[in-house]
């Protein structure tokens, strides 16, 4: 026997198979990088170091000059965590030794707090003269209001080796500039590439604008953003010249274009751009005309770098940029590294291909748009007054510019003098833990009358603009799933990446931890153990979301979308959903879709109906043209579907699939009979106040068994899946349980026996054949929609509830068998884990499959031991795994239980002096078997148990798998011997643990 080595070559194998995973705090840089003196390490920043002193003295002179820096260490806003790797490096210029300083942050979306490490998006960019009388008056509006902030002061040392790989200048107050540029210097500093970042517009000392041309003279590349406003800048003009005239420039065009920065169109204020900021620009600030039409031709001399970061095009510009620079530099791992990803994010960023029939939702879209930037562009502009109107509305909390912060601070000391009209206000309280929102009444600890969680959440607040989260809620069919869809795809170019999660209770946690390897995070739980001190399983798993956390927390974008959150809290543990999500108010976004009222103390956007033209557009996918009665049939079929946009696209698909007009498609609904079926549930509450919509679903069953016959593969597909998990399901694996649902009539099974043995050379040919045409007719008709994977389906969420509930006895069964037979841990996970809720009853679930014990032994071998131990080891799930193994033990025990129990036969009563065996005595081989299952499903029990502390239950566990192994197989069997070791060193740490306490 060898199943008790079969636990360790798992743990060995799951372990390598993320050997080579790449891990983001391990990255090597370059010997010109070492040190790593980016931006936030420079003079004009001030880093978490030993060399920082604090004095009173220096504090008020640090308040006198608190306008001209930004503090800004590296563990907060550089791509790499500089305070795990760089604790050593100093951070110093040539000759240089700076005072020390404060800053203010004057970020549009985080201007309610003074933070001494704000980042690149706290610059506050005014012309020369404007901003500093803006300063004194934000400074004297916070004296007003007693706000006050502390300053940072720092002091350091000289080196005159210092250099740079990139320096980025720019010049503008616009938050999508500031947000670009943040991301590109993240970017940068992530691949290793030291970056110094200024806008020297911002200063007036000359000692630290003589630093800033210093370290313009030691960067080996110059890069310069450029805006319609760039060019009245003189520092702008200085920079490209100085650049230019060293061959190393490197612009990048911000809302423009190359054609766009002609001299002459410039001056004679040519075209709508410059008809407003063109001009003799050089006048605005007393500069020489021969030497800003230089720095403006010089723009055509670069010829190789053409890089326009315009509206849709941010994410494909930094990547371009990167490479580039990554290629003048020699760093070619880089360039490698960034040609692996864009091929990862291009067949993984989305779970679905883009819907080319989406109509409608403008609004929804400015308004989202709204809510996570805090200002709009592009097409979307259009809407804007609309929105502003809106947002006028009474105790409405808008986080969108830089007066708001006051307002809002005010409103906060009005809450706190006792008023509590209208809307709790949102505010944030931060731990080391965790990260959580509350309301005033929450925090003080005040409890409403009536108690509980739904008391409290009918004090939610307003919508916040600019926080960087939203929240799409209706019912279901109503699409939502859509809207988020087609708003990830129109302003992906803004993000980094789009991260899309299934919101699912059961799944939601376990997709999560599934983003390790888009964000190339190890979460092993290898990596989530301190040496020194054994953590619990609780520490591991918070572990290693912190880190999928802390890498959505830095200042490069991303777009985390939440499909279908079922509720706020995980099913497994109860915790609230709101400790896996980044902070609010970061370069993340979040966009959740729910059925829920309420999430997260936040009032969600509610999805309302389509319009009635966009309906009927939806319904009207063909070039069919109807008669004014037709119309007004499918008007009808509008309201009796709900209006539903899932109804509306079938509706549609029917019509333009079969030769049938809307009148005789409503006769034909309505004359179809309602199943006999149970529609009790949560689940199911939309089906039941929707029965036109169910006699819809069978009209598209009747046309699929009429296209293949009675019990049409497609059929039995539609009802299969759902049981399948609420993921992307391999059309493989579907076809196969649909193939293995239980026919009616079992007469007709020997006849199909024979036919298959007489066309066994054609059956393979016309499987693949009918597997084909039932997927492609499901796709047509809108029952199912394709998925970004190539042979996967998805399946609507109501569609499957009626499948499950109109199905037929045994198709839970098939799907198991499917599942446990042609799986893949790696691949299909999500279904492996339905299958196992339906063989194990966990929580309140009754068992709806139950197997035979040659069937289970082999789900424990083959299945079961693998997925935990995955699940432990791989993504730090701990409870869920011991969970899922201690059912597992309970299956075994109650099939070895079954086999013990005497069974009586006819013959043997008949047979009086025969004695009554037992199914042990029947089937040894297979109790052993059956035995020896439990005694390895008990060592893995203890040998996880072992890795959270529990010694006292391991102990317990492999003792009894040491009689088992010992009773059959002997002392001296490999499998005994390895338990007995695995006793030992529990028995050694327990005495220890007892020995301290």
């Amino acid at each position: 026997m060898e199943m008790g080595s079969t636990l360790n070559m798992d743990f060995q194998e799951d372990s390598s198979t993320l050997g080579s995973l790449p891990v983001t705090t391990s990255r090597n840089m370059s010997s010109s990088s070492s040190a790593f003196f980016s931006a936030n390490q420079s003079p004009f920043f001030s880093p978490r170091s030993s060399t920082c002193q604090f004095s009173e003295s220096t504090r008020s002179d640090a308040q006198c000059d608190s306008a001209n820096l930004t503090a800004d260490p590296p563990s907060s806003c550089s791509g790499i965590q500089g305070t795990e790797r760089h604790g050593n490096a100093r951070f110093d210029l040539p000759d240089m030794k700076l005072e020390p300083t404060a800053c203010i942050s004057s970020d549009f979306r985080k201007s309610d707090h003074v933070v001494s490490n704000g980042t690149l998006s706290s610059y506050g960019h005014v012309g020369d003269n404007g901003y500093y009388d803006l300063i004194a008056k934000h400074r004297k509006q916070m004296r007003s209001h007693d706000m006050s902030f502390s300053p940072v002061p720092i002091s350091l040392s000289s080196n005159r080796n210092r250099s740079y790989d990139i320096y980025i200048g720019l010049h503008g107050r616009k938050p999508s500039l500031q947000r670009f540029a943040n991301w590109l210097r993240a970017e940068l500093e992530l691949q290793g590439m030291s970056c110094f970042v200024s806008d020297r517009a911002r200063f007036r000392s000359s000692r630290k604008l003589g630093l800033m041309e210093k370290a313009m003279d030691v960067s080996s590349f110059g890069v310069v953003i450029l805006t319609r406003k760039s060019f009245k800048n003189p520092y702008t003009i200085e920079e490209l010249r100085f650049f230019s005239s060293k061959k190393n420039l490197v612009p990048i065009y911000f809302d423009l274009s190359p054609s766009d920065c002609l001299v002459r169109d410039i001056v004679e204020k040519r075209g709508e751009l410059w008809e407003k900021h063109g001009g003799e620009l050089w006048f605005l600030y007393g500069g020489l005309e021969k030497e800003w039409k230089e720095a403006v031709n010089g723009l055509f001399r670069v010829d190789e770098w053409k890089l326009e970061a315009q509206d849709g095009s941010w994410r494909d510009c930094i990547s371009r940029a990167v490479t580039l620079l990554a290629m003048r530099l020699g760093r070619r791992s880089v360039v490698e590294q960034m040609m692996k990803w864009r091929e990862k994010v291009e067949k993984e960023e989305f779970p679905f291909p883009r819907n080319e029939n989406f109509v409608g939702r403008k609004k929804e879209l400015s308004e989202l748009e709204f809510i996570l930037f805090g200002d709009i562009s592009g097409e979307t502009e259009r809407d804007y007054f609309e929105l502003k109107a809106r947002s006028k509305r009474k105790n409405l909390m808008i986080g969108w510019s830089k007066s708001s912060s006051v307002e809002e601070r005010l409103r906060k000391r009005q809450w706190g003098s006792g008023s509590r009209k209208g809307k709790e206000p949102v505010i944030w309280k931060e731990s080391e833990k965790e990260i959580e929102m509350q309301s005033t009444e929450r925090q003080q600890n005040q409890r409403p009358k009536g108690g509980g969680w739904t008391s409290r959440r009918k004090k939610s607040a307003k919508i916040v603009y600019g926080k960087g989260i939203a929240c799409v809620t209706g019912d279901s069919g109503i699409g939502k799933t859509e809207l988020l869809l087609e708003f990830a795809y129109r302003y992906h170019q803004r993000y980094k990446m789009v991260l899309w999660i299934g919101g699912e209770s059961r799944y939601i946690r376990q997709n999560y931890l599934n983003l390790r390897s888009l964000l190339e995070v190890d979460v092993r739980v290898e990596n989530c153990i301190d040496k020194s001190k054994m953590k619990s399983f609780d520490e591991q798993e918070e572990a290693a979301i912190s880190r999928i956390r802390k890498e959505l927390m830095r200042n490069i974008p991303f777009l985390v979308v939440i499909d279908n959150l079922e509720s706020e809290k995980d099913w497994w543990d109860q915790k609230l959903i709101m400790d896996l999500l980044p902070r609010f108010g970061g370069e993340t976004h979040i966009l959740i879709s729910t059925r829920l009222p309420r999430v997260m103390n936040l009032e969600p956007l509610k999805l309302s109906y389509l319009a009635a033209v966009e309906a009927m557009s939806l319904m009207q996918v063909s070039a069919k043209e109807y008669p004014i009665a037709e119309i007004d049939v499918l008007r009808t079929i509008e309201e009796k579907v709900g209006r539903l946009t899932l109804g509306l696209a079938i509706v549609g698909a029917i019509l333009s699939e079969l030769p049938i007009n809307p009148s005789r498609l409503l006769d034909t609904i309505n004359r179809i009979p309602l199943r006999d079926i149970s529609l009790s549930g949560r689940e199911a509450h939309s089906l039941r106040k929707n029965t036109f919509l169910l006699q819809l679903f069978e009209v598209c069953f009747s046309i699929f068994d009429h296209a293949d016959g009675p019990r049409s593969l497609a059929t039995r597909m539609v009802l299969v899946s759902g049981w399948f998990a609420p993921a992307a399901i391999p059309v493989s694996l579907l076809v196969l349980a649909a193939r293995k649902i239980p026919e009616k009539h079992k007469r007709t099974c020997f006849w199909r026996k024979v036919l298959r043995s007489l066309t066994c050379g054609f059956s393979s040919s016309y499987s693949k054949r009918s597997e084909t045409e039932a997927s492609s007719m499901l796709l047509r008709f809108n029952i199912a929609r394709s998925s970004t994977k190539e042979g996967y389906v998805h399946f609507n969420e109501l569609i499957k509830v009626y499948g499950r509930k109109r199905g037929v006895t045994g198709v839970a069964h098939a799907m198991v068998q499917a599942v446990v037979s042609r799986g893949s841990l790696s691949l299909h996970s999500e279904h492996i884990w339905a299958a196992c809720f339906l063989l194990f009853g966990f929580g309140n679930d009754p068992i709806v499959v139950e197997l035979r014990v040659s069937e289970l032994l082999y789900l424990v071998k083959e299945v079961i031991l693998p997925l935990a131990i995955r699940t432990f080891i791989t993504f730090s799930r701990c409870r869920p795994a011991l969970e899922l193994l201690q059912l597992c033990t309970n299956a075994l025990e109650v099939a070895d239980q079954a086999f013990v129990t005497p069974v009586e036969k006819w013959l043997d009563k008949s047979l009086c002096w025969r004695p009554i065996k037992t199914n042990a005595q029947l089937n040894p081989c297979l109790w052993q078997d059956l035995a020896l299952s439990r005694a390895t499903v008990l060592e893995t029990r203890a040998k996880l148990l072992l890795r959270g502390g529990q010694f006292d239950i391991g102990d317990d566990l492999i003792r009894k798998a040491i009689f088992i192994r010992t009773s059959i197989c002997g002392e001296d069997h490999p499998d005994t011997v390895s338990a007995r070791e695995t006793l030992s060193k529990l028995t050694r740490l327990l005495a220890n643990v007892q020995t301290h306490t």
